[in-house]
């Protein structure tokens, strides 16, 4: 199928431009280094040509060698006796105090050797200087600005202080040049590599922006034509698995009726990814989006849903599943039936229930959980283990109100599939998913928190998945008007443990002290509470073997549910 976009195809963007755009970000940067890389080489050489003058500046620093410039000739001081003396410091003249006296002048110096500074403070003769003015020994290089600088005074002691060098703006030395020349283009490159890849990155969202919305152009046939002759999913559905026991459509209609839908909105959350609202050809679907690291709990839950002869009004209808991969992201879908209702958990929040309503309630979750407990053998005469053509029994080992969705008509169908287990009748086991995953720690049966559990028997399971529905029936129940008293809604133990409880909690309350959620007195008055709470009673004993069954109850609640309409019809 080829998808467009609405989008405009920057795939045809000039070429040209990418290229200019490498020339400016890694040419520059080389002219740019290159050209200070040849200025520093000057200065370098600038620096080795004037070191013969500077170095007569230098005076060595030995004590032996009291006097750093050669004393002038016996003419040279009969001529400059008509000159005063200067007293200057001197750091070499240890044996006169540190003081010198000349004709000329006082001079301080500072040099920068292997990173350390050198103060020198001394005499200059008179030999050295000139007329109209300073001589050249009292003059710094230019080039050495940053390592060398002099200074000379003419008055006494005036050669005490220090001299500031200017900071390097640039370090000359060519292989840190060189190495910095390679860390920039290194940058460069890496710079223009994110940009290639968002920019391919922001394409190819642009290209397949219709993975979310399919455009009806899209399509692989017209809009209006159904891809069967039927003019609903359920009529495909019905066409295509009636008679066949299968729970799905086969995979190239999957794919085709997912990549139809339009997402509207988010309508939950959970560990897994999202659940969208969204719209198949004017019918609304619900969308259970997983997240490319969640695969396993996808496969997992789109196969259990696909079991033969699972398809059942109070169990949530399954429509497709497809795995979306544009390159850059992968998006794995789940389409199911939609219910505006959401879930239990989120009706009962914020409504309240009648006896009638909460009796139809409770009856079709015990009946698709029969259902899905039930073991359905093969019609087709005679059967052996290896050819077996029945439903395997399956248990849901999550079952709560936040799994079980409302129905229009008030019915309840249970949904997320993802934890449950099923028999493998060939060689009498169960089939665990291997995923990290765990059921919800409040609705976990006793066998379940203290790990006491036969991992190896359906049944085990069967009967945690009955302590669960026991909490279930007491949360409808609570919010059941008899009589115009009902109670806020709760989850089961909200009196004991904390929101989120931890297992080492929820084994305590359960296991150790053996509680479990109370029943108010209210529920005495009313012979269907009283009748529901009988039944809640019996789905959570400890022992997993007296729990009833979830055919018994089924039948139980049927039988209470006749009851209590005969009550209001009479």
């Amino acid at each position: 199928m080829r998808l467009k976009s609405r989008s405009h195809n920057y795939s045809n963007f000039p070429m040209g431009f990418y290229f200019v755009f490498l020339v400016v970000v890694i040419v520059f940067p080389f002219r740019l280094e290159a050209s200070t890389l040849h200025r520093n080489l000057r200065e370098i050489n600038g620096s080795i040509s004037n070191r013969r003058i500077d170095d007569e500046t230098v005076f060595p620093i030995h004590d032996s060698e009291a006097q750093v410039i050669p004393q002038a000739s016996t003419k040279a001081n009969e001529k400059n006796e008509t000159r005063r003396k200067l007293k200057c410091h001197c750091d070499v003249c240890k044996e006169t105090n540190n003081i010198c006296e000349t004709t000329g002048y006082c001079f301080t110096s500072k040099t920068i050797k292997d990173g350390q500074e050198i103060l020198q403070y001394r005499c200059l003769d008179e030999k050295f200087t000139l007329a109209d003015r300073l001589p050249i020994q009292c003059h710094s290089s230019k080039e050495r600005q940053y390592e060398f600088r002099i200074d000379c005074c003419e008055f006494d002691f005036c050669n005490n202080k220090d001299l500031p060098l200017p900071k390097r703006a640039e370090n000359p030395n060519p292989v840190t040049n060189y190495a910095l020349i390679v860390l920039i283009v290194v940058a460069s490159i890496a710079c223009i590599c994110v940009i290639f890849v968002l920019v391919t990155s922001f394409q190819g969202r642009l290209k397949n922006s219709g993975s979310r919305q399919i455009l009806p152009e899209d399509s692989m046939c017209d809009p209006n034509v159904p891809i069967l002759p039927g003019k609903s999913i359920r009529d495909l559905i019905e066409m295509t698995t009636s008679g066949s026991g299968s729970a799905g459509l086969p995979l190239l209609q999957q794919r085709s009726i997912a990549r139809q839908i339009q997402l509207i909105d988010v309508i939950g959350k959970g560990r897994f990814g999202e659940v969208w609202r969204g719209k198949w050809r004017g019918e609304m679907v619900a969308v259970k989006i997983f997240s490319s690291r969640e695969e396993s709990s996808w496969f997992r839950e789109a196969e259990i849903y696909q079991t033969k002869m699972l398809r059942h009004e109070n169990i949530l209808g399954f429509i497709a599943a497809d795995n979306k991969d544009n390159g850059t992201w992968t998006q794995l879908w789940l389409v199911t039936d939609y219910h505006e209702h959401g879930s239990l958990y989120d009706y009962l929040t914020i409504r309240i229930v009648d006896v009638k309503t909460m009796m139809g309630m409770a009856l079709s979750i015990a009946t698709g959980l029969a259902h899905m407990h039930m073991e359905i053998l093969g019609t087709h005469g005679k059967m052996t283990v290896d050819d077996y053509m029945g439903k395997p029994g399956i248990a849901h080992r999550d079952l709560k109100s936040k799994n079980i969705l409302v129905k229009s008509n008030l019915t309840c169908a249970i949904g997320d599939l993802g934890l449950a287990v099923r028999h493998n009748v060939k060689n009498d086991s169960v089939d665990i998913p291997s995923t990290d995953r765990v059921g919800t720690k409040r609705y976990m049966a006793p066998e379940v928190l203290d790990d006491t559990i036969d991992i190896t028997q359906l049944d085990a399971f069967k009967r945690a998945d009955v302590y669960a529905f026991g909490l279930i029936l007491w949360e409808l129940a609570r919010r059941c008007d008899i009589g115009g008293k009902y109670d806020d809604y709760q989850l089961p133990f909200f009196d004991v443990v904390q929101p989120d409880p931890t297992i080492e909690e929820m084994r305590k309350v359960v296991c150790v002290d053996r509680q479990r959620p109370i029943i108010p007195n209210r529920w005495d008055s009313s012979d269907t509470l009283r009748g529901v709470s009988k039944v809640m009673k019996e789905c959570w004993y400890s022992n997993p073997s007296s729990r009833l069954t979830a055919l018994r109850i089924k039948k139980t609640l049927d039988n209470i549910r006749n009851d209590t309409i005969n009550i209001i019809n009479a």
